[in-house]
């Protein structure tokens, strides 16, 4: 995670338009502890890292820089699935549209 964790903090705190104090604020620490991350004078914990991409809209992967393989989902595909789990109601038609067995 080292270094480049801090630039990729900065860089995703930024384009959301929020300050460090703000970003502190929304995941419980202060703002000194979001300024040593992004210093990489030290790294968030595993339970920290989940609340920072939750308030930050991005994922471990983009904000950890981890590219896995190229079979990852994609956004579209992402976005797919959230719809799909928002929609209850039309989970049913869906999975016969796709031939899925239901694993409930």
């Amino acid at each position: 995670m080292g270094y480049s964790f801090g630039h990729k903090l900065r860089k995703y705190r930024t384009a959301q338009k929020m300050s460090q104090m703000e970003l502190a604020s929304k995941i419980g620490v202060s703002n000194s502890r979001v300024s040593n991350w992004e210093q990489g004078l030290n790294r968030p914990d595993v339970d920290m890292l989940a609340n920072i991409c939750n308030v930050l809209s991005v994922s471990p992967s983009e904000l950890l820089d981890i590219h896995i393989s190229p079979c990852e989902i994609t956004g579209h595909e992402r976005s797919v699935i959230t719809q799909y789990r928002l929609k209850p109601e039309l989970q049913h038609a869906i999975n016969i549209l796709l031939d899925v067995e239901d694993d409930s």
